[in-house]
């Protein structure tokens, strides 16, 4: 169909529930709304877009498993070519790690796939839910976007990029250690990142390997919680401080739990606590033993979700080191500068 001289494109929209979708009950919020009752609140979608509606899973995204993710990457690899585009409405408190798992599952996209949610629900008389929708529709539907995007409060952040920042704001999202790629202002799309066109075809992922533990560092704690991990987990994302490092001296010392569990085969890749600027492991001691010492990588300045998710597809595929490794440092969607 025509508008304005220009084609309208065909969307799918699949629903997998969250507050944009919820109603209050007696337990508080829960997903009720169907995916086409959140389109019958944002009529004006259908000027510029044709959606079909699906709802795969309807829950709270704090129920959200990775299994779930590769669904959703199964569900767009088979309308791919279907489709103009992919919407996902979603819960916001694991939406980050969504939309950065389907960046590894879904790699070399010329579609855009957007992931968008709200902090309130859209049958609310105050809400941000008609306009992150609208505006995912919007920006789906702009020339030349391509790849995984969370589309929230106006911005649109790469996908590997997404941190929820704030619990209850409508500026939850923040695009971390790189550039939002586009300010979505009603009609006009402003883009800070040109989509560089892949010459590769788009390839889809489904595995997912979910045994990764992450394990955040505090001052205290005993060395021994590694045997424990390294007993119920292949892969383990450390949030060390500063830019990254474990502690040695004294009673607690982690190098050396650290090397039992890298001589059992386990991954461990050493991430920072601190949301901006990312880790750099060869400045201190505390960190550069370990480089040097040990099979560790380190995330420089990837999100944690990143970090989390890219060895989750990783370890899908293979458990040699130095095979994880050079995938682990290989930039995909974004998701790493050094």
């Amino acid at each position: 169909m025509l508008l304005g001289g220009k084609m309208k494109k065909n969307m799918l929209f699949i629903a997998t529930g969250g507050t944009i979708a919820s109603k209050k009950t007696e337990d508080g919020l829960v997903p009720q709304i169907t995916p086409e009752e959140l389109l019958a609140y944002v009529p004006e979608i259908k000027n510029f877009c044709n959606v079909d509606a699906m709802q795969p899973i309807n829950i709270d995204s704090t129920n959200i498993q990775p299994e779930y993710w590769g669904l959703m990457a199964e569900i767009i690899e088979k309308n791919y070519d279907k489709y103009d585009g992919f919407v996902i409405s979603h819960g916001t408190d694991t939406m980050s790690y969504t939309s950065a798992a389907l960046s590894y599952l879904i790699q070399n996209s010329s579609k855009p796939v957007i992931i968008t949610g709200a902090q309130k629900p859209i049958d609310a008389s105050i809400t941000d839910a008609k306009k992150n929708l609208l505006d995912s529709f919007r920006f789906a539907a702009e020339k030349d976007v391509a790849g995984v995007y969370l589309v929230f409060d106006g911005k649109a952040i790469v996908g590997t990029r997404a941190r929820k920042i704030k619990s209850k704001s409508y500026s939850a999202f923040e695009s971390i250690n790189f550039p939002v790629a586009a300010i979505i202002d009603d009609n006009r799309i402003t883009k800070y990142i040109r989509n560089e066109k892949s010459s590769e075809t788009v390839k889809f992922f489904r595995n997912i390997y979910p045994s990764i533990f992450l394990l955040k560092l505090a001052p205290g704690m005993e060395p021994d919680v590694l045997d424990y991990i390294g007993g119920k987990y292949e892969g383990v994302v450390i949030e060390s401080y500063g830019t990254g490092g474990l502690p040695f001296q004294d009673k607690r010392n982690f190098m050396e739990k650290l090397g039992a569990l890298t001589e059992k085969g386990k991954i461990i890749v050493i991430a920072t606590q601190v949301m901006l600027e990312g880790s750099d492991m060869d400045i201190y001691e505390v960190g550069s033993r370990a480089l040097k010492k040990y099979n560790v990588l380190q995330a420089y300045d990837m999100t944690v979700e990143a970090a989390i998710t890219k060895l989750m597809w990783i370890m899908a595929q293979t458990r040699d080191f130095d095979h994880v490794k050079k995938i682990f440092y290989t930039k995909i969607n974004e998701d790493l500068l050094y």
